[in-house]
């Protein structure tokens, strides 16, 4: 079968570009032909993607993503394919692969009446429906039982067109593949010594995640264990903004920015602890693959994956509403006592080992190709 991919850019170090790629690449595995339609594509292009660049030049993102989909859907008027699978919402997809939020409750919970005026708001808000009202063809892969809340809250959505999948952690992150000495080693590569913690924050989109958060936390640490502190910011954004941040609260020499790195599993060998404070999450791969690496974790509840490090017992939940000082007191807290982040580890890896945490891309490529087509 020909297979077409729709995501508006791909960047090798979002969760969801990287989930879509293991999906793409799971198809093209079975002896399926996989076209990419994309607006952007940085990276690495593999030899068994058919990448097609789509020309886009309006000035707003919105504009800019109706453009691409009105070209593609023209496209492939003219080129057929027996499926069309979304990354992003849009209408006419067979498949919609859901690693967003739902905006409509999104823009219940966040937005005011003037901000759906906005032509911003229509086209979101428009996707969003074609995709998920009652009567679409469209099959939805979700990611978390949040989703399907959400989504049947405000569209009520058929439960046969929605598909709860596991999670899709790379094998690779997993502790038992790490080296031997891995902590020790990869803190050396580092520049990390014995006396120092590491903490790690890995995403893209840093206000979402909630970066600001984690420099105030750090900032609020007694001087002692901030003076020991290094915290690395890995993800695709521009840092400045942060680092002036960090400069104002006296902490720029604890804090290292990096649009991106290749070598993310070892940095989870060797940190202490990962911080995630998102202040919006559909789920969160970094979570799992933290757990896997058997690195404990601090977040907020939020984020869609967040239940899993409840169930694992291998972190701290920060509850809603966010408090800023509750997270002050639990990085404080996870710093100040080795024995707890021990603990977690050990509950992470065991986590790790006994639960289906790497299944995602042969469970969807299943649906994308099933039976229930035909």
């Amino acid at each position: 079968m020909k297979i077409a991919f729709c995501l508006y850019k791909y960047f090798p170090y979002g969760g969801l570009q990287r989930d879509c790629m293991r999906v793409m690449q799971t198809v093209a595995a079975r002896g399926h032909s996989v076209q990419v339609f994309t607006q952007q594509w940085q990276g690495e292009r593999p030899d068994n993607l058919d990448i097609i660049i789509v020309p886009a030049t309006a000035r707003t993102n919105h504009g800019k993503n109706a453009q691409y989909h009105e070209w593609v859907s023209k496209y492939l008027e003219q080129h057929p394919v027996d499926r069309v699978v979304g990354f992003n919402k849009m209408p006419g997809l067979d498949v919609y692969y859901a690693a967003d939020v739902c905006y409509a409750q999104k823009v219940a919970q966040e937005k005011g009446f003037f901000y759906k005026l906005t032509a911003r708001y229509r086209h979101y808000a428009g996707f969003e429906k074609a995709t998920f009202q009652p009567g679409a063809k469209t099959e939805i892969l979700l990611l978390t039982e949040r989703q399907q809340h959400d989504f049947q809250k405000h569209y009520h959505t058929e439960s046969a067109r929605l598909h709860l999948l596991p999670p899709g952690i790379y094998p690779e992150r997993k502790y038992s593949h790490q080296i031997a000495d891995g902590y020790q080693i990869y803190r050396e590569k580092n520049g990390i010594s014995d006396e120092q913690f590491l903490l790690l924050q890995v995403g893209s989109d840093y206000r979402r995640k909630g970066v600001v958060r984690s420099l105030h936390a750090i900032a609020a640490l007694p001087e002692a264990i901030r003076q020991r502190t290094v915290f690395m910011v890995v993800g695709q954004d521009k840092s400045s903004r942060y680092q002036a941040i960090a400069q104002k609260l006296n902490i720029a020499s604890n804090v290292r920015f990096f649009t991106g790195r290749d070598d993310i599993s070892q940095l989870m060998t060797a940190a202490d602890l990962l911080i995630h404070p998102a202040v919006q999450e559909a789920a969160g791969i970094v979570l799992l693959e933290a757990l896997t690496a058997g690195l404990p974790v601090i977040v907020t509840d939020v984020c869609g994956y967040a239940h899993y490090i409840a169930k694992a017992r291998s972190g701290s939940i920060i509850p809603a509403p966010f408090r800023q000082e509750a997270l002050n007191q639990s990085l404080k807290h996870a710093l100040e006592n080795k024995t707890q982040r021990e603990r977690w580890s050990r509950n992470a890896r065991h986590f790790a080992d006994t639960e289906d945490l790497y299944s995602l891309p042969e469970k969807a490529a299943d649906i994308i190709l099933g039976s229930r087509y035909g």
